[in-house]
């Protein structure tokens, strides 16, 4: 099976953990927008969903999915979203697609978060992929200073400007093996809206696609 046929796999497997009559969280990247092809499917079960994402929100729209502010909901059943890296711990780096801190906003509002990846997403120790951090544009130098003390080299994500107007720093060369403390750490650090590591909040359950199917982790 093809990377994306693994992705799509997982997307419409992650169907059974929503509830109907609910408001959905959506994430972003190509896995979640198998999850989008899926939900379609029963969007007359479901209220409609909150997205993290622009991208996420006009895919939404276009099935005709009510797409909610979050603002103007009390709790979210489930959140469905991919990853970057996952731990069998359910730690992840998330953000390759400049997405996280409104990744991470639904991830704290849901009562269950749903990861979905395929197989090569799995790993033993976070950081092959360069972990990113969300950073107010002025701040950009000043916090990629801060992440060479942290033992990162940061590279700024040139072009890209996340949805909330701020600018991405790649942190490379990082071997995370105490996620909840580097994510703290990261978070501390002044001009930092929020960086890529799902620690405190990582995941409930991971839908791994693999070419024997979809495995089920949990921590």
């Amino acid at each position: 099976m093809t990377q994306d046929e693994l992705k799509k796999a997982v997307g419409w497997a992650a169907l059974e953990y929503v509830p109907e009559d609910t408001i959905v969280g959506v994430g972003t990247g190509s896995t979640a927008a198998h999850f989008i092809d899926a939900l379609a499917t029963i969007k007359h079960k479901i209220e409609g969903a909150v997205s993290s994402s622009e991208a996420s929100t006009e895919k939404l729209k276009s099935y005709g999915i009510p797409v909610f502010e979050l603002n103007a909901v009390d709790s979210i059943e489930v959140y469905v979203d991919g990853a970057d890296e996952i731990t069998k711990h359910m730690h992840m780096i998330k953000g390759g697609g400049a997405a996280l801190t409104r990744e991470k906003i639904i991830a704290a509002v849901a009562k269950k978060f749903v990861c979905v990846a395929d197989g090569s997403k799995k790993v033993d120790v976070l950081g092959d992929f360069p972990l990113p951090v969300e950073v107010i544009p002025m701040a950009r130098s000043y916090v990629a200073r801060e992440l060479v003390k942290l033992g990162g080299d940061p590279v700024w994500r040139e072009g890209v400007i996340t949805d909330n107007g701020n600018v991405i720093l790649d942190v490379h060369n990082m071997k995370i093996v105490d996620p909840k403390k580097l994510e703290h750490d990261i978070n501390m650090i002044t001009g930092v809206v929020t960086n890529g590591l799902f620690a405190h909040r990582g995941a409930d359950i991971c839908l791994l696609g693999t070419e024997q199917g979809v495995v089920t982790l949990e921590p």
